[in-house]
């Protein structure tokens, strides 16, 4: 599965951003061949890196920011991003030549045209990229529309219905020379190279209630430079929301997952970050990813591939919950039932529970262990034997497995943790 992907690079991969491990060990609750290959995926990042953090990146001194304690930079509130609000996705259709009702199913929103009403799932985009083309339907109700500034300016100028909805993205050097603009809302991309002092247009944009920056680096090491500029921005006390911007240049979905998840991950573990925009470099394709004959997360539609992983990257960083939370082993000797089989089989029941977090352990020797955080376990004790949690308390003993997850089931419906599926 992707989360266990996505876990796997947001705590490993934040690590060696930073210089620490020589040796790694990716778990998933898979066949023990399927991880390797996770392993290489997140090793061969590192094997062409050309320029590593300097002493100035890394010195976090006197910035306010503190590595080893989580706090989530202050920022102002501006439109639904920023202060309080969880952090935004915004998803980049800005390559279709003419974007439908139907593209906006693969970011989360499903039209039906026979009631003439939206369906918004938990896992929806916030807004949507469409660089120089103006949406000309009716938008669902909580969408909003990312435009370059001439766009912008010419819907503005029609009758659009949904005209409100439609906000201007500009280059630094370009908002402060602009003549028109937003007045509540406008996104200014900044380069992270290029976030201090030596960019003349920052102290005009900095602290402005009408902005939020978008901020990314091409470097090769882009997590510290970004990082860099956000210890920059909090000394001088900046408080401008701030969406990450990461773009991928690899080629298989685990190749992007692993990208997105470690450099945008790792900023969010350290309390970084507003929004995310998850985009490709280049050249960059998609492929089918095969191991052994099996295929690897087929991508059918790299859109809403890439949404999912924007909403995973946050749900694995606990910054936004959109779905159930599974906290599952890995197979081995111990394991006391096909622990692929039964997840599945749990997930397959209980995927819409969106914030309960449900661990599936094999044992009892590390399973509670593991599971420490978790609102309710599913643990193997014995041959065809499960024990239930609920938190760290033990609620059920010795359950015949062939009725556990009923069980499970129940318990969660004890509670007031279960919701019918629409």
């Amino acid at each position: 599965m992707e989360d266990g992907r996505i876990k796997s690079a947001i705590g490993i991969g934040t690590l060696l951003e930073d210089g620490i491990g020589d040796t790694i060990r990716v778990s998933l609750t898979e066949d023990p061949e399927f991880e390797i290959p996770v392993c290489r995926d997140l090793v061969k990042r590192y094997s062409e890196k050309t320029s590593a953090p300097t002493t100035e990146e890394n010195s976090f001194q006197h910035s306010g920011y503190d590595p080893f304690i989580y706090k989530r930079r202050e920022s102002i509130e501006v439109g639904n991003i920023g202060g309080k609000h969880v952090p935004v996705v915004i998803a980049d259709l800005s390559k279709l030549e003419k974007i439908t009702p139907a593209h906006l199913q693969s970011v989360g929103y499903s039209y039906d045209a026979v009631t003439d009403k939206w369906k918004i799932s938990d896992a929806a985009a916030d807004y949507i990229f469409t660089g120089h083309q103006i949406i000309d339907f009716s938008l669902p109700g909580t969408l909003r529309v990312i435009l370059f500034p001439a766009a912008w300016e010419q819907a503005i100028q029609t009758e659009l219905p949904d005209i409100s909805k439609f906000f201007p993205i500009y280059e630094d050097s370009g908002f402060a020379k602009a003549t028109k603009v937003h007045t509540s809302l406008n996104f200014v991309m900044v380069d992270a190279e290029n976030a201090g002092d030596d960019n003349p247009w920052i102290g005009r944009i900095a602290n402005r209630r009408d902005v939020v920056l978008c901020l990314s680096s091409k470097r090769s090491n882009a997590m510290q430079t970004v990082r860099h500029a956000f210890t920059q921005w909090i000394k001088k006390d900046f408080q401008n929301p701030v969406i990450l911007i990461t773009d991928s240049g690899w080629t298989t979905p685990d190749e992007h997952l692993i990208h997105f998840a470690t450099e945008t991950g790792a900023l969010l573990l350290d309390g970084l970050g507003d929004g995310i925009c998850l985009g490709y470099t280049g050249n960059a394709v998609m492929e089918n990813h095969r191991v052994q004959g099996r295929t690897y997360l087929p991508v059918n539609d790299i859109y809403q591939f890439t949404n999912n992983t924007a909403f995973s990257i946050l749900q694995a960083t606990r910054t936004r919950i959109s779905k159930t939370e599974y906290i599952s082993c890995p197979s081995c000797g111990r394991t006391l039932f096909d622990l692929q089989e039964t997840t599945a089989k749990i997930r397959s029941v209980t995927h819409h529970l969106k914030g309960v977090k449900i661990a599936i352990m094999g044992c009892i020797v590390n399973g509670p262990g593991e599971m420490a955080d978790a609102d309710f376990g599913y643990v193997g004790s014995g041959p065809g034997k499960i024990t239930l949690y609920k938190g760290k308390e033990v609620v059920k003993r010795n359950v015949n497995s062939e009725t556990a997850v009923d069980e499970l089931i129940g318990l969660l419906k004890e509670n007031g943790a279960w919701v019918e599926r629409e």
